[in-house]
């Protein structure tokens, strides 16, 4: 049976989890933001074509991971820290959670504060 997920309360939920997240968003299979989105009041780095890329390549990247699952276990996270953000993408079903802080957020408690939510719903 699977997992039927709130997907907006998670992206909510984690906005309002630390003042340095930025973005909190969902993306589907095919690369498209499902819920969730840029925190109120916060200006974007990217344009929204840029968005539509990182989105589209962000869902390919977790599609390939999978490959490794049998061999290395199932993806909890995976996290890139930039000059600008720090990036962190959950593996949820079919679809992945994108989150985007600031690159001084702190990288090691803000994932597994993340999975608390995400199990939550």
């Amino acid at each position: 049976m699977s997992h039927i997920f709130d997907y907006s309360k998670i992206c909510d939920g984690i906005k309002n989890l630390d003042p340095l997240i930025r973005f909190a968003g969902v993306i589907n299979p095919r690369g498209r933001l499902v819920a969730g989105g840029m925190k109120e009041g916060i200006e974007p780095l990217s344009s929204q074509k840029d968005d539509e890329m990182l989105f589209m390549e962000l869902a390919l990247r977790v599609r390939m991971r999978q490959e490794f699952d049998k061999q290395l276990g199932k993806v909890k996270f995976a996290m890139s820290l930039r000059e600008k953000i720090l990036a962190i993408s959950f593996p949820i079903g079919e679809d992945v959670l994108y989150v985007a802080a600031e690159s001084k957020a702190d990288y090691k408690t803000l994932p597994e504060k993340i999975l608390d939510i995400i199990n939550k719903f």
